[in-house]
């Protein structure tokens, strides 16, 4: 593997420029939508032209070109993405994420990744299902990873893994950093909505991972991360809160995107059997549209909230308290919650037309509905997580805090 001298750029494009380039992309994210939905992966042009833009860069270090920016950026770029199509901000979201895991990292494995790549793109998936063996070194991995978004584009994966000791015995649980050349791949990504997400299985045999390729995630959880960079305030975020926060980016440009949609047809589609000739002329219309504003405005100042929150306990070096990430948590199944009620109410107010093959409402709404699924991002369980750290009740239902 050959690996180049780190360079910092240049210039490190502010969130609004960063932001205007991905809106810039807009027509050709739009176009690509449908294909990428027919294929069950983003097409190739737009995933380059986001490389081009340098939209996987936002949370690659400025010691390999990137841009190293915050969870603010991360929002808003994956937002800008999401507002031509969800499952393409789905991919863009999850590799910026997996990138910022390598940041985590020992310096010699951001080398092998950013070094060797630094247009590298990086999946992921923290559940361990695989079976891992000490050796001399590192570990022998074997499993199988469901839902790896951004499978056909990854360059590496972070998998989780049960970290075990020479006995067999399971004394941790891990991430194992994987180049994607190492792995087999397994197509079964066919789902309702973000089909083009392209979230498939990849499969390890007996893959060797060196120990400084495997990241201990209950220290990590309690901010305690291996890399020796301890100066660059991205890297230093919190864990859990940055990946579950991230995942709801993509919400707030869909819940855009459908409301614009709405609001651009209502001065000219009637509502049959009735004498409105516009929908917009129709109180009950105007209603239902100042409801899902204020619910898709509520999702981003809780959202944004949250972004200050980690961006700002990293700036100060502080590593927010459990109740402080419980909160995080509660934002993110808030904004979940909000943006679906507020596509479920723009989709009765447009009308049946919204569900035709054409209407790009009707893949707004399957791809935030199955997105706004995830278990990172369950609101009920995070609700319950809040409402316990608020009590002082002290009984976890996980360690995902």
């Amino acid at each position: 593997m050959t690996i180049t001298t780190p360079t910092p750029t240049a210039v490190v494009p502010t969130d609004a420029e960063l932001v205007a380039r991905a809106r810039e992309l807009k027509p050709l994210l739009a176009r690509n939508a449908a294909q990428g939905e027919k294929d069950r992966r983003v097409v190739e042009e737009s995933i380059q032209a986001l490389t081009d833009a340098g939209l996987f860069k936002i949370s690659v270090p400025k010691r390999y070109g990137g841009y190293e920016t915050s969870m603010r950026t991360m929002l808003d770029v994956s937002a800008a993405v999401a507002e031509a199509d969800g499952g393409t901000s789905w991919v863009v979201t999850l590799t910026n994420v997996c990138n910022w895991l390598v940041g985590l990292m020992p310096e010699r494995a951001q080398d092998e990744v950013f070094g060797a790549d630094p247009d590298a793109k990086v999946s992921g998936v923290l559940a361990p299902t695989a079976q891992t063996r000490k050796v001399d070194g590192g570990y022998r991995v074997t499993g199988k990873w469901y839902y790896n978004s951004g499978s056909h584009h990854c360059t590496w994966a972070v998998m989780g893994i049960p970290i075990t000791d020479a006995d067999g015995n399971v004394v941790d649980q891990g991430c194992a950093l994987i180049p994607r050349s190492d792995m087999e791949f397994e197509d079964t990504w066919f789902v309702a909505g973000m089909r083009s997400s392209g979230s498939n299985c990849l499969i390890a045999d007996d893959v060797f991972v060196p120990d400084h390729r495997v990241l201990s995630v209950p220290p990590a959880i309690g901010g305690d991360y291996p890399t020796e960079h301890t100066d660059e305030v991205l890297y230093r975020s919190a864990l859990i809160p940055v990946l579950a926060l991230v995942l709801i980016g993509p919400q707030l440009g869909m819940g855009r995107a459908a409301l614009d949609f709405v609001i651009e047809k209502a001065a000219k589609k009637p509502i049959s059997y009735t004498f409105f000739t516009a929908q917009k002329e129709s109180t009950a219309f105007q209603l239902q549209i100042a409801e899902a504003a204020r619910l898709i405005d509520t999702a981003h100042l809780h959202a944004y909230r949250a972004a200050a929150d980690i961006d700002e306990a990293a700036l100060r070096n502080d590593y927010p308290d459990h109740l402080a990430r419980a909160r995080v948590k509660s934002d993110t199944g808030y904004v979940a919650d909000c943006i679906t009620r507020a596509i479920d109410i723009l989709l009765s107010a447009h009308g049946a037309g919204s569900f035709a093959e054409v209407s790009p409402l009707q893949r707004i709404w399957r791809d935030s509905a199955t997105a706004a699924r995830h278990a990172i991002v369950a609101p009920a369980v995070s609700y319950e997580i809040y409402g316990k750290a608020l009590l002082g009740v002290d009984e976890p239902i996980t360690p995902m805090v």
